[in-house]
């Protein structure tokens, strides 16, 4: 049940992500590929996540025996976890701009890979932060783009 939340929310968010692409105001002249290039590569690789994520049910439930019937619904944690989720995204989209793309983004991901990856401190704490690290200079320094400092002076 839980795969088709997120499946379905992959689709919603993609739709949506693909509408305020369209919004974005091109003109004429300057770069061939213009400021929606970026936004449709992200909006396809949504697309195929969720295109993945479908497949990946599909090949489940064929697997599954017939006359199974499906888990009961008793056990709601996975809803507590995906209702956390959406809290804790809230959050950091909240905080982004005023702590910055650094500090945020490595926040948000330490938190979320302790849940899922818990006890392994040292890789949770590398992973978070060398990919914060490691996209903040693709993003700033190889492809211009300008990301919130926050209260970092860097």
């Amino acid at each position: 049940m839980a795969d088709r939340i997120v499946f379905g929310f992959t689709l919603l968010l993609a739709v949506v992500y693909f509408y305020a692409t369209e919004q974005i105001h091109t003109f004429e002249f300057g770069d061939p590929l213009g400021p929606k290039a970026f936004p449709r590569l992200l909006g396809v690789c949504l697309l195929v996540t969720a295109a993945l994520l479908f497949t990946e049910m599909w090949r489940a439930r064929k697997a599954q025996p017939q006359d199974k019937k499906e888990q009961p619904a008793g056990d709601k944690r996975y809803l507590l976890v995906v209702g956390a989720m959406v809290v804790w995204t809230a959050i950091y989209f909240r905080v982004f701009v005023p702590l910055g793309y650094l500090l945020s983004t490595s926040i948000y991901l330490l938190a979320l890979t302790v849940y899922f990856n818990r006890g392994k401190w040292t890789a949770n704490v590398l992973t978070s932060v060398l990919f914060c690290v490691l996209s903040y200079v693709l993003f700033t320094k190889v492809l211009g783009v300008t990301l919130p400092r926050g209260v970092l002076p860097f």
